[in-house]
């Protein structure tokens, strides 16, 4: 399906990313595995079917940002798909949460998405079409306790994806959000461990609580969320832009 395009992720050594490039690589995408860990990023790219390239940057500075892209156009040509994955959470009450922590969710998780979006839609634009995929959270559909900052820059990420939706609309990009529910990623087993350590409930208890906010009283499998990236990256969804795609066991609505 995706044979003769070059797919660009971002955080993609591990979790979901790690998902999405698997996922996109075994429908004939050539992929670049962008990420902070070149050693985890090589093993992954020698796991794929396929010849693909890794580029190690941070995705909130923006020079290294254009050297990324530049490089990954260099190596294996236009992006025509762009997947905003890389992300962090950080959990504490609004009293507790300090500027850096505040303005290091934003840079990651929104900045970043900002800078990756703006680097690579005029080669999109120039050549036609596109599609950017950014994985948001519900924490961009919903409000969550104790992590504000994360979620006022997921919530972001869900405006700058409606908004940039409109303005290429008629340019053959498509631009929507994925927002999973709590998955099976090491973001929630940070949160597991931090319940454990606050609250001296058992690993188990403190898992059960974080399913037990989805309907389906079940954890998200990164993979789950990697098919939703699969299908708006594909022809069918062509006409599917703007949208904030909910992959939460029915806790969104």
């Amino acid at each position: 399906m995706l044979h003769g395009k070059h797919a660009l992720v971002t955080g993609a050594a591990r979790g979901i990313g790690a998902a999405i490039a698997r996922t996109l690589a075994a429908e004939g995408a050539t992929l670049t595995l962008l990420g902070r860990n070149e050693a985890s990023l090589q093993a992954l790219a020698r796991e794929l079917p396929g010849q693909h390239g890794i580029v190690v940057a941070d995705i909130a500075d923006p020079g290294q940002v254009d050297a990324a892209f530049a490089r990954a156009r260099d190596e294996r040509g236009t992006v025509h798909i762009l997947v905003n994955n890389a992300g962090q959470a950080e959990s504490a009450p609004l009293v507790r949460t300090s500027l850096e922590l505040w303005q290091r969710m934003l840079a990651v998780n929104l900045t970043g998405t900002f800078l990756c979006s703006q680097a690579v839609l005029p080669h999109m634009l120039a050549a036609g079409g596109g599609r950017i995929v950014n994985i948001a959270s519900t924490a961009a559909q919903k409000g969550y306790a104790y992590v504000s900052a994360y979620v006022a820059a997921k919530h972001g990420v869900l405006g700058l994806t409606r908004s940039l939706a409109l303005e290429v609309a008629r340019k053959g990009i498509t631009v929507n959000a994925v927002c999973p529910g709590y998955t099976d990623t090491d973001i929630l087993r940070d949160s597991v461990a931090n319940v454990v350590a606050r609250t001296g409930r058992s690993e188990r208890e403190a898992l059960a609580e974080f399913a037990a906010g989805n309907p389906q009283a079940r954890i998200v499998q990164p993979q789950e969320v990697a098919d939703a990236v699969r299908w708006l990256c594909g022809d069918g969804a062509a006409s599917v832009t703007g949208q904030a795609i909910s992959v939460s066991g029915g806790e969104v609505m």
